[in-house]
């Protein structure tokens, strides 16, 4: 006989481990899709692509685009506390997974989501919404909660086993655990944080962003991890906090963004988006004469758009004058 194939929606973390290892039992040939982008801020156990190694898993990883940002910013049913649409990013992964299982042959999908264990979007009406909305009526199978939930058509036609599923349910971790004891799995991420968009900082940049650009890009908004941000007007200024987050907001810089440095002095690099008016360029070559190690009232401070052929002498402002514009 032919082997079954499921793809799993893999996150790297410890449902999905799991509801991966409850598919692979029944015998059933597993591959994982993962999304990643601007909004993880975990690596699961050393890399989703280490997960899924060790879990003898073909994994096919997909980057969002903007189809993603377009949906972020007007979710239909809505955010979480902070800027996570949680029930959105779900139909939006499982529609890209419905094409995706299309083209490998995949019986089925599933996913690691366990009943009440997330308020806004594991709860019962959420995922029978999910399901429809994804167009995977039916046919979404959740192998740690399926038993409290209405048998599936890979239930029905048998290619995945009812009795062999699970009923776990909440947000208490112990049944998790107990069964990652019972399947051999030692290494998993902590549950806390993973997704960007629910944490307050970065929201709040993301708001800032959404309110003063109609049109942004996926570099745009992943340069938001990145930085001190502050507002001026129509002007973002952004100074980085250690030497890798200097390479990184020079490699991330667009065209028309002017990058700011101080000579011979240990500092931040600073960008400067908007318009380059007098008032912007003092107030970022400020910002980056205050974060640096300058000793003197008084800095010198490089910038350009590619090169740093432009200098201003700036007098450094006092960290808590800067503070009330800071993102």
């Amino acid at each position: 006989m032919e082997r079954i194939k499921a793809l799993a929606l893999f996150s790297g973390g410890l449902d999905s481990i799991l509801a991966i290892k409850v598919v692979q039992r029944q015998g059933i040939e597993v591959e994982a899709l993962n999304f990643s982008g601007f909004f993880c801020s975990c690596k699961a156990g050393g890399g989703v692509s280490e997960v899924a190694k060790r879990l003898g898993v073909p994994l096919k990883r997909v980057e969002v685009d903007g189809k993603y940002l377009r949906m972020l910013r007007n979710p239909k049913h809505g955010y979480g506390r902070n800027m996570n649409p949680c029930v959105d990013c779900k139909i939006f992964m499982l529609r890209e997974a419905k094409k995706y299982a299309k083209k490998i042959g995949a019986a089925f999908v599933f996913t690691g989501e366990v009943l009440d264990e997330r308020p806004m979007s594991q709860h019962y009406p959420a995922l029978r919404i999910i399901e429809e909305e994804s167009g995977l009526k039916g046919r979404l199978v959740r192998p740690l909660s399926a038993k409290l939930l209405p048998e599936t058509f890979a239930e029905k036609r048998g290619l995945a086993k009812r009795e062999m599923l699970l009923s776990i349910r909440g947000r208490s971790r112990k049944p998790q655990m107990a069964l990652a004891r019972k399947f051999g799995v030692i290494s998993y991420p902590s549950p806390a944080g993973g997704c960007l968009l629910t944490e307050s900082e970065f929201a709040n940049r993301l708001r800032d962003l959404f309110r003063h650009r109609k049109r942004c890009s996926v570099a745009d908004v992943a340069l938001l991890r990145l930085g001190r941000h502050f507002r001026l007007d129509d002007n973002k200024i952004i100074v980085g906090r250690n030497e890798n987050e200097n390479k990184a907001l020079i490699a991330g810089k667009a065209g028309s963004d002017y990058v700011f440095e101080i000579p011979d002095v240990a500092g931040p690099v600073t960008l400067l988006q908007g318009r380059k008016t007098k008032r912007a360029i003092n107030y970022a070559a400020g910002l980056t004469a205050v974060y640096s190690d300058a000793k003197t009232p008084t800095v010198l401070v490089n910038f350009g758009q590619n090169k740093l052929e432009m200098s201003v002498n700036v007098r450094v402002p006092a960290r808590e004058d800067v503070k009330c514009l800071r993102i």
